[in-house]
């Protein structure tokens, strides 16, 4: 028997995973993964998965969705969660990027309220919204500030004018970790972000005017405020250099102290410090003082977006109703309550490449959407659809309320190099009616849609299984990368 087909077992409730495969482990787990993406899946992800289920005090669940593959610690596209009375915390469960995020931003403007605007409205957001590797951000934060910013959010950002009141009801945390303590933040990685406040990044951060396409749920779709035709800005990006050194430094602390505490890991990248330990305590703090910068900086980015809107076309943002429909965070770590065996625990959960996705009722939800569900925002790669779906009742029994977070890559940024030309790139979407600002053409080649896994495939498993239900498509006007 392959491990693949030791893995479809797992999935299928047989709970043990046979010792022939590491004779010095037994893991236990419920897996989601559709046997499409498991054929797909790396040899790197398989034996993520297997060692994540090892870890101590995991409950006996290590879940894999439909975007899998390798990364760091836990494949990306992972989620598992970790009793607090014997579990762990682990920097490699959580990823560098703490909470890389989305944003979805709505209108009540059309196509035709910005077609003859929107080469100028890209070029301003490429101009007011720094992007690229290393950029900086428009402001310059005093030492003292960027305190208050890892310690108080999107909270920070709103009381600096940067964004209305009425925005932190639809963030997830409401913008903010109340565990978060700036004072364990190394100086280095305050450092780095005091720069890169208000920045975009590289990579596969983007920001995309969209246009809603698609309605699947006319109910959901009116409780969000979405309407086919509708014009929307989506955000993607998280805490910059700021997430990453905050990751570094716990993964250096964790991996000298982690045999102290007289645990067995089977891979360096799964360093980790029980939940009652110093170490844990302190990271917990750390990395949540790290998704206060992002959601920070998803809310200064906003209000430039407003601003660029409002420049370009007349009107105040509050005339063309540029509400934010929600925010989520996909690289995070969070204490939550869920029932498990038919009884509530209290866990911490670690989504790594994952997005909450929590059903009906559940009152970390706006009290707006309570009725239906969480928003669940899944980006697509550049040129392709981005969706809108809802948390359900499902995925709190099965992913502990978590979904995909987009569309892994199926191909190295080198490869993607050798294989895109950006030229092409640029003119094949132009012929489907989409603008691409750039910060240079090697990032869209490495960007290039074909270096990613389809979207589309993996929004329709997660809705097929019935872990976040579709709600609307989006499909990009204009593209700015980093």
């Amino acid at each position: 028997m392959t491990i693949k087909d030791e893995i479809k077992k797992v999935r299928d409730n047989v709970y043990e995973i046979p010792g022939s495969y590491n004779k010095s482990m037994r893991a236990s787990g419920r897996f989601y993964i559709a046997d499409e993406y498991i054929d797909d899946l790396e040899e790197g992800a398989i034996e993520q998965i297997v060692n994540v289920a090892c870890l101590p005090g995991v409950q006996r669940y290590a879940i894999g969705l439909p975007d899998i593959h390798f990364g760091y610690g836990f494949p990306i596209g992972g989620v598992a969660a970790f009793s607090i009375r014997n579990g762990v915390v682990s920097p490699g469960g959580v990823g560098f990027d703490i909470n890389c995020g989305v944003r979805l931003i709505k209108s009540n403007l059309a196509l035709e309220d910005i077609e003859d605007s929107l080469d100028e409205l890209t070029e301003k957001l490429f101009e007011n919204i720094p992007s690229g590797v290393g950029s900086k951000g428009k402001i310059r934060l005093k030492e003292n500030e960027i305190n208050d910013v890892l310690d108080y959010g999107a909270e920070w950002a709103v009381d600096n004018g940067y964004g209305w009141a009425e925005d932190l009801e639809v963030l997830e945390e409401n913008g903010k970790m109340e565990d978060a303590d700036s004072s364990i933040v190394s100086d280095k990685a305050k450092k780095r972000g005091i720069p890169q406040l208000g920045s975009l990044g590289s990579g596969n951060h983007f920001l995309e005017i969209q246009i809603v396409d698609e309605i699947y749920d006319e109910e959901v779709a009116e409780v969000f405020g979405l309407e086919k035709g509708m014009i929307v800005v989506m955000v993607h990006t998280g805490s910059r250099g700021c997430g990453h050194q905050v990751c570094s430094d716990y993964l250096r602390i964790m991996d000298k102290t982690y045999k102290n505490y007289k645990i067995n890991i089977a891979d360096r990248q799964l360093a980790c410090a029980p939940l009652d330990s110093k170490e844990a305590h302190n990271y917990i703090k750390a990395m949540s003082a790290a998704a206060n910068y992002a959601w920070a900086n998803r809310q200064m980015i906003t209000h430039w977006i407003r601003e660029t809107f409002e420049e370009v076309l007349g009107k105040s943002a509050k005339e063309m109703e540029m509400s934010i429909l929600y925010d989520v965070a996909h690289n995070i770590a969070k204490l939550e309550t869920h029932k498990i065996y038919n009884r509530e625990e209290e866990v911490i959960v670690h989504r790594k490449g994952a997005t909450r996705a929590f059903g009906p009722g559940r009152e970390e939800v706006p009290e707006k959407y309570r009725d239906v569900g969480q928003p669940v925002l899944i980006p697509g790669t550049m040129g392709t659809a981005s969706y809108v779906l809802y948390g359900s009742e499902t995925a709190m029994r099965e992913t502990f309320g978590s979904t995909a977070h987009g569309a892994g890559r199926i191909l190295s940024r080198s490869r993607a190099k050798k294989d895109y030309d950006a030229d092409e790139i640029t003119d094949d979407l132009a012929s489907k009616g989409i603008k691409v600002k750039a910060s240079s053409k090697h990032v869209i080649e490495e960007e290039a849609p074909g270096a990613y896994k389809d979207v589309d495939s993996v929004v329709r498993v997660s809705d097929s299984t019935g872990i976040a239900k579709l709600v609307a498509k989006v499909k990009p006007l204009s593209v700015c990368k980093g």
